[in-house]
């Protein structure tokens, strides 16, 4: 028999296959056993061939004949007259030659601003492929927004927004002519070496000659060679030894990145792909290229596209990075879970890269993140294909960076006012015209606009991947991130923060989607001043017209005026807005606010706010307890009231309120008998109730029975998120003058009159 490799006939396979049972192994024992890796295993069992001497040891070790399982050989094609030629001996040879070409080209990467190369290995994260293309999905609009599975519009749902995910490995094992697309950064470049090192170390296809050619690099070329010239003389082989390998199917050939070819040399290099992958048909074809480039059509590859990042991939990614520094990975994945918007970055390899050397620095993501955002941006604008040094074909030529920034920056704000997440093609490329059409020596023919706009959106799509194609013709931003920060773009530095534009951002203060856009909007800034005092504004006169919410304003300011704290006034008010809330889940949001405001409750508050707040509880719990009809709930809430109540005595109470205190708490039923506790509520509860209230009235001026309308209640609890989106705008990276942070501060939380008043001293 000539040459080395073996493969084992399908009634062989059966053989096999029972053999395996009897001797009570698993595909992956009988690898340990053989000290092998599974790969190999599972070619014998697939009928694939396996080198020679594995094969008969697989043999002995399942106690079979190896001449009974193995296929008869396949008749080899003749290269010349000599039949005799050892193909894997060429194979062996050729391999030895080239790797360490292969672990020099392929084995390390260094991208952005890595201060050095990293080996691959060290930091290489599997990869998933979707069979099927993202933008090619035959969705609508509405069928999207369903799969982001949240009516808040799930901030990583964009990401998840996928078909079935299959390991890059098996995808390549699956498909002999394969085109990888993916997004910029998506790490298809990091992927085809992975391939090469992993082929030229005989952990995948060992049985191949790993062919690594950069496309640019083979288009550039002087002498213009044709790709069998250049992949023998970048392998430093004989032209007949390479064509043996490729004759006999023995390569696997690997081209990165098609979309990086010259629009001047795109014909010839075409050709030549197709012309090389039709004459040798038996090898592994691997090829790579940007999602939206070029309309490239390989007919006998399949397409398939990478996958964004998932939870499991980034944190095995960050565990890599983060290896023996002194950043831990545990603390970078704990900031990136806080900090939903900035993971969805991470989804992006080369944004996770990114997100890693900004995090190594400092040990923390930057207070204004604005700025990192900003970063990603001109990764993905500039750096990203600049430090490659390539040169991307202009579209349309007066379109620079900031332009097309600007453009961005209207189709974001236009869509996102209309809540419109997901977009139409028809739609962006309306937006594009709009804008293109006022640029210097723009066409004034109509079709040849509508033209250069379909080419400039894909041109954003391809270059850059900030816009991309969901299904077949619809679009979104590529992250929600990426859509609020341009957003905010467009109010603060394309319409310069004018009265106009912060008017407008104003208007939306009570849009709970809109709260990452002023965030944004205030660190953009270079003084957030007048947009601080038109959110202050606005929210004032929210509940200026409404009398009864303007009494409970009074209240809340004259309960905390007896208050001696060192805590600033508005916190203290802050703590006494939460008493008017009936449910503890509302207490617990309001009291959020006062640990902005710099109030901190985990530690020894003031009597009076510590007795307020243990009252209250009471009061809430016994309204609980009435209105509950689920007897556990009862028993439940009843231990907790009665609990409560005890922390009230404990404290130093004026002696005639620790007396009512202690007979109301007295009259409390059984907490061991759930129906006579069940029975007593239902009688006594609501006279229990009022009376614990007019305590709770005459001697701590709490528990005020305010009655408002649901309507009141919708209002107030939007006043509430307001005040806190300001107070968290306050706190952000944002520059504010002194004055106008104490004038927002002292007034805040305070009825009109009041707010007016204070406002003529300032």
């Amino acid at each position: 028999m000539s040459g080395r490799s073996l493969s084992c006939s399908p009634e062989g396979i059966q053989k096999a296959k029972r053999a395996l049972i009897r001797c009570s192994l698993t595909q992956k024992a009988l690898a340990e056993d053989l000290e092998v890796t599974r790969q190999p295993i599972g070619k014998f069992f697939t009928g694939k061939p396996v080198d020679r001497n594995l094969f008969v040891q697989i043999c002995d070790r399942l106690e079979l004949e190896w001449e009974e399982v193995v296929t008869e050989p396949a008749s080899e094609p003749e290269v010349n007259q000599d039949n005799s030629i050892d193909i894997d001996a060429i194979v062996q040879e050729v391999r030895n030659k080239i790797r360490s070409l292969i672990e020099e080209c392929c084995g390390t990467m260094r991208v952005l601003d890595m201060r050095q190369p990293i080996g691959l290995n060290d930091i290489y994260t599997s990869v998933n492929i979707l069979e099927k293309i993202t933008g090619r999905q035959r969705l609508g609009i509405d069928e999207l927004l369903q799969q982001c599975r949240s009516q808040d519009f799930d901030l990583f749902g964009l990401n998840k927004i996928t078909e079935k995910r299959v390991p890059g490995l098996e995808a390549v094992e699956k498909y002999s002519k394969l085109m990888i697309l993916g997004k910029p950064g998506a790490g298809k470049t990091t992927f085809l070496k992975y391939l090469a090192i992993q082929c030229i170390r005989g952990e995948f296809q060992a049985e191949r000659v790993p062919i690594f050619v950069t496309l640019k690099s083979f288009a550039e070329v002087a002498n213009k060679p044709g790709l069998l010239q250049h992949i023998t003389e970048e392998t430093i082989n004989p032209i007949s030894s390479i064509r043996d390998i490729l004759t006999y199917g023995k390569a696997l050939v690997l081209l990165d990145g098609l979309d990086e070819v010259r629009e001047e040399d795109s014909d010839r290099i075409l050709k030549e792909i197709r012309e090389f992958s039709d004459r040798y048909p038996k090898n592994q074809f691997v090829m790579t290229c940007r999602i939206a480039a070029r309309e490239y059509i390989f007919d006998k590859f399949t397409e398939v596209e990478v996958a964004d990042f998932d939870d499991d991939q980034i944190s095995n990614f960050t565990n890599k990075w983060f290896k023996d520094k002194a950043v831990k990975p545990e603390t970078f994945i704990k900031r990136l879970e806080e900090n939903s918007r900035i993971k969805q970055l991470a989804a992006s390899p080369l944004l996770l890269t990114l997100l890693c050397l900004v995090f190594e620095e400092s040990g923390d993501f930057p207070a204004n993140r604005s700025e990192l955002y900003k970063e990603g941006l001109d990764t993905l604008l500039k750096k990203w294909d600049a430090k490659r040094g390539i040169q991307r074909d202009q579209i349309y030529k007066k379109l620079s960076v900031q332009r097309k920034e600007d453009l961005l920056s209207k189709i974001a704000l236009t869509t996102f006012e209309r809540g419109d997440y997901f977009f139409k093609a028809k739609i962006a490329e309306q937006y594009i015209t709009e804008y293109i059409s006022y640029l210097p020596d723009a066409n004034t023919d109509e079709q040849a606009l509508q033209f250069d706009s379909e080419q400039v959106l894909r041109s954003i799509e391809h270059h850059h991947g900030l816009v991309v194609a969901r299904a077949e013709r619809i679009y979104s931003f590529s992250h929600l991130t990426f859509h609020e920060y341009f957003t905010a773009r467009e109010f603060v530095v394309v319409r310069q923060s004018s009265e106009e534009a912060l008017q407008n951002l104003v208007s939306h203060i009570t849009e709970k989607r809109w709260r990452e856009v002023f965030l944004l909007a205030v660190e953009m800034s270079s003084s957030a001043d007048r947009l601080l005092l038109l959110i202050k504004d606005k929210i004032d006169f929210m509940v200026a017209g409404d009398q009864r919410l303007q009494e409970f304003l009074l209240w809340v300011k004259e309960k905390s005026l007896p208050v001696k704290v060192s805590y600033k006034p508005a916190a203290v008010r802050a703590f006494y807005l939460s008493l008017f809330q009936s449910l503890f889940r509302s207490l617990a949001l309001s009291l959020s606010l006062s640990c902005s405001l710099d109030l901190d409750l985990s530690r020894s508050l003031d009597l009076d706010l510590d007795l307020d707040l243990s009252l209250s509880l009471s009061l809430n719990l016994s309204f609980s307890l009435f209105l509950s009809r689920s007897l556990s709930l009862d028993l439940d809430v009843s231990l907790s009231l009665d609990l409560d109540l005890s922390r009230s005595l404990d404290l130093s109470l004026d002696p005639e309120l620790k007396n009512l205190l202690q007979k109301l708490r007295e009259q409390l039923p059984s907490r061991q008998d759930r129906q006579v506790s069940q029975k007593w509520w239902l009688v006594n509860g609501k006279t229990w109730c009022e009376e614990l209230r007019e305590v709770m009235i005459k001697y701590r001026n709490i528990g005020h029975d305010w009655q408002f309308s649901n309507e009141q209640k919708e209002l107030l609890q939007k006043y509430y998120d307001a005040n806190k989106l300001l107070v968290d705008c306050l706190n952000s990276d944002c520059y504010v003058s002194r004055e106008v942070r104490q004038q927002i501060e002292d007034t805040l939380l305070l009825p009109i009159a009041e707010i007016k008043q204070r406002q003529q001293q300032f």
